[in-house]
């Protein structure tokens, strides 16, 4: 486990806690990305998703490249996207919304955490939230479910998902913070 303060105590601001370097990310806000880029906003350039997301993890701001896996009640695709070198990329999972079982769990949170993810994204449902709670990594999902999914080798990786009617595309950025999450097709900020 990795020691950390409660999350209650963790006020999301960057370099509030001590985190690896490839984690490190600018200040932002999704709000002003948003104000600043209105003319993103109505080409389509810059999407936002809907708003049923939870925040989970010690993170509550994170953002960086996208990498997708699309899956459903199966979450072998989703170990096997984190097996990899994060680089401090943020993975899009589309488990369809199923709401019957989780497709990320505190082993997995912390595998995202040890391999430099920088946040993870499940359109379905999280488990062992205390400990995916004690990592220093984003996630947000639609609920928690204490069921774990199937394991069948089923889903695929680097393709483009559709949630809730917003596509999102491997190389595609993610900027979330407690106001929301947005999805661009290109950078928003500066290193």
């Amino acid at each position: 486990m990795i020691a950390s303060a409660p999350r209650a105590g963790f006020s999301g601001a960057q370099g509030s806690i001590p985190s690896r370097g490839f984690l490190q990310m600018p200040t932002f806000a999704t709000t002003d990305l948003c104000d600043a880029h209105e003319d993103r906003l109505t080409s389509g350039e810059l999407r936002v998703l809907h708003p049923a997301f939870r925040p989970f993890g010690r993170r509550a701001r994170f953002a960086g490249a996208i990498a997708t896996v699309r899956c459903f009640e199966d979450n072998s695709m989703v170990r096997a996207a984190l097996e990899t070198a994060g680089e401090g990329r943020v993975l899009v999972v589309d488990g369809g919304g199923s709401l019957r079982c989780a497709l990320l769990g505190g082993n997995l949170a912390k595998l995202a955490y040890d391999n430099g993810w920088a946040g993870v994204i499940v359109n379905g449902c999280v488990r062992d939230v205390a400990e995916i709670n004690d990592c220093d990594i984003g996630v947000r999902a639609l609920a928690a479910h204490p069921r774990r999914s199937d394991k069948r080798g089923g889903g695929s990786r680097d393709l483009g998902v559709e949630i809730g009617g917003v596509r999102v595309a491997p190389g595609d950025w993610c900027y979330a913070d407690d106001d929301g999450i947005l999805i661009s097709d290109i950078p928003l900020h500066r290193s």
